[in-house]
């Protein structure tokens, strides 16, 4: 059915994979109790997904023929990218903000960030069975589950941030990382909001 289109399947998995492993990079650096956190990783997948979403691009002049619309592809295409480019931002200010953020537990916040991005990667798979859409819809819904409960912890987290018994500055560190982490959340959500508008259109 695809004939030509097959090598942007192949591009925009590889770039969903590449949004997951940035996730996992930032896994490594919260759970990391010895190594002093890097900004290397997240600067490898943030270029990486980069070469990926240009390569997309010049595809797209070259192809006169693809499985799904080019602005659609365009459009998950950038999606995508959003997700590394957030994640590296959190990195930033998780180093420059370190000596302030010692002892705090992101374990739930990563672990939904990881269920966010295996979903995306998981719906952008799916795209090759388009006509499943009963499958891409589930995948979803999981994703939507997924941010709304991100969002109960951001209300928790922000309860107790305001509650008194934190140091000021301290209180402004984590707010910002907190905001910064529920934006990776929704650039997962965004995505996979792509993703189900294009399963709608092709089935």
């Amino acid at each position: 059915m695809f004939g030509k289109g097959d090598k942007f399947f192949d591009l925009l998995e590889a770039s969903a994979d590449e949004a997951r492993s940035s996730v996992q990079a930032l896994v490594r650096v919260v759970k990391s109790s010895s190594a002093p956190p890097t900004l290397e990783d997240f600067v490898f997948s943030r270029r990486k997904e980069k070469r990926i979403a240009e390569e997309i691009s010049a595809q797209l002049v070259n192809t006169f023929i693809t499985g799904l619309e080019r602005e659609d592809i365009e459009a998950l295409s950038t999606s995508l990218y959003k997700i590394p480019k957030a994640t590296e931002k959190f990195a930033e200010h998780y180093i420059i903000g370190s000596q302030h953020v010692k002892g705090v537990d992101f374990v739930r916040q990563v672990a939904m960030l990881e269920q966010a991005t295996d979903v995306v990667l998981a719906m952008v798979r799916q795209l090759r069975q388009i006509r499943e859409i009963e499958k891409i819809e589930e995948l979803n819904d999981r994703l939507q589950y997924v941010e709304g409960e991100a969002d109960k912890l951001m209300l928790e987290l922000l309860r107790d941030l305001f509650s008194g018994q934190h140091d000021p500055l301290k209180v402004i560190v984590l707010k910002d990382l907190y905001e910064l982490l529920e934006r990776i959340i929704d650039r997962c959500r965004d995505a996979g909001n792509v993703i189900k508008h294009i399963a709608l259109k092709n089935s």
